[in-house]
């Protein structure tokens, strides 16, 4: 019976997962479609609003208010920081290259996850994980050839610094996970990326600071301007959906163990062609494919690898 429970949570939580990916993918589309037009922190900060409204309703009705509560907020809107740092930088490479492209890369965070625990956390690396390492770089420069669709660009830099800022938030959720709930952390997440936009737009709202000729850099030092009532439909929807996506990807974690679950994220990968491809036309080219496998298969071995090395510990516990 304990067995069956297990395997029950682990598919829910994979369901979980997949469903929240679907919706974070509608949310990146929606974002991606309207980059040509309104500024990064505008964007952001409606979307967040409406998804930090549903966010605290869905608290308010599966499990009571006081599960946003903390004990430490400092360190909650930090580690919110971080995350908002990495969705800009991951929106700034979205807004120029291809969505499988630019997550194709985001995926090497797991590389940083786990180059961070050592330099900072003083964990145990090893030649398998350094190996591993070693092949997602490669993959990373693969993409990065000039024979690809972006070609060999400065742009291709954000979804990296997306994964390594996304990596630094990774290590400071596993503090947090042993005494905060998910919704909590979503909450301060939200409240991050709302308190940046909202500084970003007073600092550079008027577009002053737009005189570059990159589109990446104009996405983000454009003008604040009011939408029409479609693009707020849009954002509406956008707002929903990153609501319901950073829930459900909690929730995933919650139910089942990250070892079963984590590997299941790279189901981004064929969700971002195929939006890419419907909306845009956009398909990667051999190099993109071949960047993006040795990407993965890096990332996979380090998840199983830790799932191995979570196995022996467990059963070297005594009792």
């Amino acid at each position: 019976m304990q067995n069956f429970d297990h395997v029950s949570r682990s598919v829910q939580g994979i369901l979980c997962l997949f469903c929240a990916l679907v919706f974070l993918t509608v949310s990146d589309a929606i974002i991606k479609w309207l980059s040509p037009f309104y500024p990064l922190h505008e964007l952001t900060v409606v979307k967040s609003v409406i998804a930090l409204a549903l966010i605290v309703l869905f608290a308010r009705l599966f499990g009571g208010l006081s599960q946003l509560k903390t004990k430490r907020p400092w360190f909650q809107l930090l580690r919110g920081f971080m995350l908002a740092l990495s969705d800009a930088f991951y929106f700034l490479g979205l807004a120029v290259m291809p969505m499988a492209t630019a997550i194709a890369l985001f995926f090497c965070a797991p590389l940083f996850v786990c180059l961070i625990a050592k330099l900072f956390l003083g964990e145990t690396v090893g030649l398998i994980r350094w190996l591993a390492i070693a092949v997602g770089l490669a993959g990373v420069a693969v993409i990065a050839l000039p024979s690809g669709d972006v070609g060999f660009t400065w742009n291709i830099l954000f979804p990296v610094l997306s994964a390594l800022t996304y990596a630094f938030m990774v290590i400071m959720t596993r503090k947090l996970a042993l005494s905060d709930s998910a919704g909590s952390m979503s909450v301060y997440i939200l409240v991050s990326f709302i308190s940046l936009s909202v500084v970003s737009g007073l600092l550079i709202g008027k577009g002053q600071f737009n005189v570059f000729d990159a589109a990446a850099l104009e996405f983000l030092l454009r003008a604040w301007h009011w939408p029409d009532f479609s693009v707020y439909q849009l954002l509406m929807i956008c707002g929903i959906a990153t609501a319901v996506g950073i829930y459900l990807l909690s929730q995933s974690y919650r139910i089942a163990h990250a070892s079963v679950v984590a590997p299941f994220e790279y189901i981004s990968l064929p969700l971002a062609i195929g939006a890419g491809y419907l909306l845009w036309g956009e398909l990667p080219d051999l190099l993109d494919y071949i960047g993006s496998a040795l990407i993965i298969v890096s990332g996979l071995v380090i998840i199983f690898f830790e799932l191995g090395m979570s196995r022996k510990i467990q059963v070297s516990k005594p009792g």
